[in-house]
């Protein structure tokens, strides 16, 4: 082999090395693609008129130190079933208290270390009303984008859907008199 071959050998390895290892990183670290697939997130997510399956850009770096929001759409592990991911929105933080839809208990005051997630198409969807508050550590990415389909490509808002808002403090207090407030041992 001569040694202008060896050279090609050499640079071509080390690229494909560190090219590897630099995605590697990047997907780990950084974000990556995700291809959402059912209809628990319509209409955010693959609206019924689209014959596309909307893929999205999923942020890691953005959560790191637990920054989330109400609002955010996250990328998760079910608590269920660890080996699914879920995309669902958070409704609300630890230590805020909600309505729930169909829960075991009316209401619902979040754990320390949980958020309250749901999807957008609550007929469709097994979130928070299916199995309660879900601890902030099964969290992995924001999203972000839509990238595909291109018309539909978009940054993303953290945006609370319509009647899914916290209930006030004077609300919660009421709640907590008249004894319709679960405990969170109860959750």
């Amino acid at each position: 082999m001569t040694s202008a071959t060896k050279g090609l050998v050499k640079l071509f390895c080390g690229t494909y090395v560190f090219g590897i290892a630099g995605s590697v990183t990047f997907f780990d670290k950084v974000g990556y693609l995700a291809t959402v697939d059912g209809r628990s997130m319509q209409p955010a997510f693959n609206p019924k008129h689209s014959k596309w399956r909307d893929i999205i850009f999923c942020n890691r770096w953005i959560i790191r130190g637990s920054r989330i929001q109400k609002g955010d759409i996250v990328s998760l592990v079910s608590p269920n079933h660890p080996n699914e991911v879920l995309v669902k929105r958070i409704i609300a933080l630890e230590g805020e208290t909600i309505r729930t839809l169909n829960y075991k208990t009316r209401y619902v005051t979040v754990p320390k270390g949980h958020c309250w997630m749901e999807g957008d198409n609550h007929e469709q969807s097994l979130d928070s009303n299916f199995f309660g508050p879900v601890s902030v550590g099964l969290i992995h990415s924001k999203a972000t984008h839509i990238l595909w389909p291109w018309d539909r490509n978009q940054r993303l808002k953290s945006d609370i859907p319509a009647g899914r808002t916290v209930l006030d403090r004077r609300r919660v207090a009421e709640l907590q008199e008249n004894g319709e407030l679960a405990d969170n041992g109860d959750v």
